[in-house]
């Protein structure tokens, strides 16, 4: 048995008070495909008590349970109020949406999950609970009639899916939030990202981390895409990297309150494949397109990401070989 001194006890108390007194970190959907890598990254930084997990799921992956994890339906706007009260949580990263291909089977649960969420969130910020937060937008806000190569920052959005014409929405409303009640909130319009941490969610890029599985277990894919269907790319460390260093970045830097282009690489299936056949020499890939084509045929072949350079350094760093390695040593 272990005895401490009176002064111990007191000392360990006081730590103990500070700790619960310091201003938190919530990322909400932390047990998706983002949130994950996002959760660990923010611990380093911040201390594994000071970011907290969240997700409608009961039962969390073993590799954030070395921090707190709350149980949380982001619908639930009561439940949301009383975990940021009671925890100080000062700075969100909201997550939770349903994705690309998953969402056009439920369309209407999909809009009511990615808009309700979000203004629960805003609301917050708005009434000075929360002071800083960042929301995801995605290049599904663009469409057929937006430029295909180079997509500006400003030109014509005219989504095609509700996924897209959800995130186009958020884009607008948390705009509307800062200009109308000074609420800092931060996004970015990922592109496809590709993980062998956690299982896809749904995305119409997801078979950039599938093919690598299968690459793997049979040394053949089927793709859902046409052999030609480029589309922009990133690996998740540059992702997770881009999204803190957004939130990281001074205030008066963040010049655009709808969402900032960013780029990664683009290459089409084809090309990926090429890449894995110089690793796994006996790979073979075959196609069958289906209806996430159509999708991919509403998005941009590459985006500009010059406002994110000038305001805020952005910089990606991995390039398709790069992935590939990554990919295939991680899986392996």
């Amino acid at each position: 048995m272990t005895i401490i001194s009176f002064d111990d006890y007191l000392i360990s108390k006081v730590i103990f008070v500070q700790i619960l007194a310091m201003s938190k970190i919530l990322v909400i959907g932390s047990c998706g495909q983002i949130g994950i890598e996002l959760v660990l990254e923010l611990r380093k930084t911040h201390g594994n008590h000071n970011v907290i997990a969240s997700d409608i799921k009961e039962n969390y992956p073993q590799s954030i349970a070395e921090g707190p994890y709350i149980q949380l339906d982001i619908m639930n706007s009561n439940k949301l109020t009383s975990l940021v009260k009671e925890n100080n949580v000062k700075e969100v990263y909201l997550l939770a949406a349903l994705l690309s291909a998953t969402a056009e089977k439920k369309p209407l649960f999909a809009w009511e999950l990615n808009m309700q969420g979000l203004f629960n969130v805003l609301e917050l910020a708005k009434d000075k609970l929360i002071e800083k937060v960042f929301w995801p937008s995605s290049i599904a806000v663009f469409g057929k009639n937006s430029p295909a190569d180079n997509t500006p920052q400003h030109t014509i959005m005219e989504p095609s899916t509700v996924y897209g014409i959800s995130k186009l929405a958020g884009e607008r409303w948390c705009e509307y939030y800062f200009n109308k009640y000074n609420v800092d909130v931060r996004s970015i319009r990922y592109p496809g990202l590709i993980s062998y941490k956690s299982a896809p969610g749904g995305g119409t890029t997801d078979y950039a981390v599938d093919i690598f599985i299968q690459a793997l277990k049979s040394q053949s894919y089927t793709c859902y895409l046409k052999p030609d269907a480029k589309l922009p790319m990133m690996y998740m460390s540059d992702a997770i990297r881009a999204t803190i260093e957004i939130m990281q970045a001074p205030r008066d830097n963040i010049k655009v309150r709808s969402s900032y282009n960013l780029s990664g690489i683009s290459f089409d299936p084809e090309e990926l494949a090429a890449e894995i056949k110089r690793e796994i020499p006996n790979f073979s890939m075959n196609y069958a397109p289906d209806f996430r084509q159509e999708i991919a045929e509403s998005w941009p072949n590459s985006v500009d990401d010059s406002f994110a350079k000038n305001d805020w350094n952005w910089e990606n760093k991995i390039k398709i070989q790069g992935i590939v390695k990554k990919m295939l040593d991680g899986l392996s």
